[in-house]
């Protein structure tokens, strides 16, 4: 098993607790309740990308009068986290990448009343990044509203972890991940860094 097939094993391990996770590469599936990425074909990239897993987190909250049905209100949260084993990230592959699983998500997207948010979370684990991908993937802001915020929003969190550099990169969304995605490496044999 290479590094990226290790580093991929590691993510997994830490997101399982929390996500339905759905395998791509072979791997076991996990997790129960709501699952939309199991009637997902198997997709193809240019070059040797390949997309592991999705995993999916989905919460809802709500508030009611006396019984169920009288409602009063209710919000549902989600979250995509598309896992992607790359050997090299370029400017085109990035795009490539994030395309697909902006797409992917939407359609798994339950948009409507009572819908708060929705995280598309492309995560690239890569034997090297190269320096105009990088600088891509830490300026890509994709944000947008569903019928003026009254249906909530969905917003895009990249990360990748260059393994030739034991460094992570994250766009200003995805800053967020960077404590969880710190804690999963950190007692990695895989993990150099800081």
């Amino acid at each position: 098993m290479g590094e990226r097939e290790e580093a991929v094993e590691r993510l997994l391990a830490g997101y399982r607790r929390y996500y339905s996770i759905t395998r791509f590469d072979g791997g076991k599936e996990e997790g129960e309740g709501f699952r939309e990425a199991i009637h997902m074909e198997r997709p193809f990239f240019s070059g040797q990308s390949r997309l592991a897993a999705v995993c999916e987190y989905y919460e809802k909250g709500e508030k009611y009068f006396l019984f169920h049905s009288a409602a009063l209100w209710s919000t549902a949260q989600e979250e995509f986290l598309f896992v992607f084993n790359v050997p090299r990230l370029t400017v085109s592959s990035f795009r490539e990448l994030r395309d697909f699983a902006c797409d992917a998500a939407m359609d798994m997207a339950h948009i409507g009343p009572g819908h708060m948010y929705t995280y598309i979370s492309p995560v690239f684990i890569c034997d090297s990044v190269e320096e105009a991908a990088q600088k891509e993937l830490e300026a890509c802001n994709l944000y947008k509203t569903f019928f003026y915020s009254f249906h909530g929003w969905m917003e895009v969190h990249a990360g990748a972890m260059d393994l030739s550099t034991d460094r992570f990169h994250f766009n200003r969304a995805g800053k967020c991940m960077e404590k969880g995605l710190r804690q999963v490496f950190a007692r990695s044999p895989l993990w150099k860094g800081a």
